[in-house]
């Protein structure tokens, strides 16, 4: 009987080769992915149709915020803790694992890719921290890294797994077009935590309110974001879906803004703000709409059932981009 294998699949070009690597040896593969406000599911489902091996979608947003507002191994350049990523899908992998009854894990990691995140004491480290140091394979590189108790088992045949190592993917662009895997994503990207601009936000969204939720990650995605002082900040939509969509996102005391008397964007104020912070929103507001050049705007003002009306002269655009995250 065949040996069942539950893998970490991203969609990308590593994890699948890992599957099919497994999936050609005749172990019966099935994978996972998992979906935070930080990465989706849709490259995992693509490359999963495309070597027909079944595929878990499982939503981990809130237990992976939790995880990235204070990881143990730290970040790497930007918000990104690979490490404890790493182990935490391991370990929530495992979990599947053991109601599944699969007999092991996998991913598509690469010795030495990534010099912070995949040397060889980050992979120890991701195994033993994940709680199933015993039942984690890295097939691309399993022949240069130590036997593992999956192999000893005669689990997975050792003769044909690989040896890749480093930072060079011609090996893998090799493999794939051997295998028939043509529709791969280019390397690098997927995970927003690994973007510089996407990490200043959130870096600002975690020291201004430490108990911030998936929604509040969400509407860093959306629009221009300005932090007015402490726990204010401002979003300003750039168009309509960012309007219709930082309206669906807000929560219902934030304060929602629009000029009355010309076109222009709407402006969702959250967190605290006091009269100094709400003058400095419509203002911004004002100057991002059709009466820029206007001397003074009138600004509509709504939060929950609460309406007023706002006069403020638009902010100059250098003043503005000072706060701008």
């Amino acid at each position: 009987m065949a040996s069942r294998a539950l893998g970490l699949l991203s969609g990308g070009l590593d994890s699948s080769l890992a599957a099919m690597v497994l999936k050609r040896q005749g172990v019966d593969v099935t994978c996972i992915c998992f979906v935070t406000p930080f990465f989706g599911a849709t490259k995992a489902q693509k490359a999963a149709k495309q070597m027909e091996i079944p595929l878990i979608v499982q939503d981990i947003g809130d237990v992976h915020l939790d995880m990235v507002k204070n990881p143990k191994y730290g970040y790497g350049k930007n918000m990104n803790p690979c490490i404890d990523c790493h182990a935490m899908m391991f370990r929530l992998a495992g979990e599947t694992m053991a109601e599944g009854d699969y007999d092991f894990l996998f991913s598509g990691e690469v010795l030495g890719q990534r010099p912070m995140s995949q040397n060889a004491n980050a992979l120890r480290s991701v195994a033993n921290y994940s709680g199933y140091p015993d039942r984690i394979l890295r097939p691309l590189s399993a022949k240069i890294l130590p036997i593992t108790p999956v192999e000893e088992q005669g689990l997975v045949d050792r003769e044909q797994l690989l040896d890749i190592q480093g930072r060079s993917r011609k090996r893998q662009e090799a493999l794939a077009k051997e295998w028939g895997i043509t529709d791969y994503p280019s390397s690098g990207g997927g995970c927003l935590l690994t973007e510089p601009g996407f990490s200043v936000r959130l870096r600002d969204l975690v020291d201004a309110d430490p108990d911030c939720t998936c929604t509040d990650v969400e509407l860093l995605k959306v629009g221009r974001q300005f932090r007015l002082a402490g726990h204010a900040k401002l979003v300003v939509g750039r168009n309509q879906a960012d309007n219709e969509r930082m309206l669906e996102l807000a929560s219902p005391d934030a304060m929602r803004l629009r000029c009355t008397d010309f076109s222009g964007p709407t402006g969702v104020l959250c967190g605290d703000p006091g009269d100094v912070e709400i003058q400095q929103a419509a203002a911004i507001v004002a100057s991002y709409g059709k009466g820029k050049d206007e001397a003074e705007v009138e600004v509509l003002l709504r939060q929950g059932e609460k309406e007023e009306t706002l006069v403020v002269a638009p902010m100059a655009r250098d003043e503005s981009q000072k706060m701008l995250l």
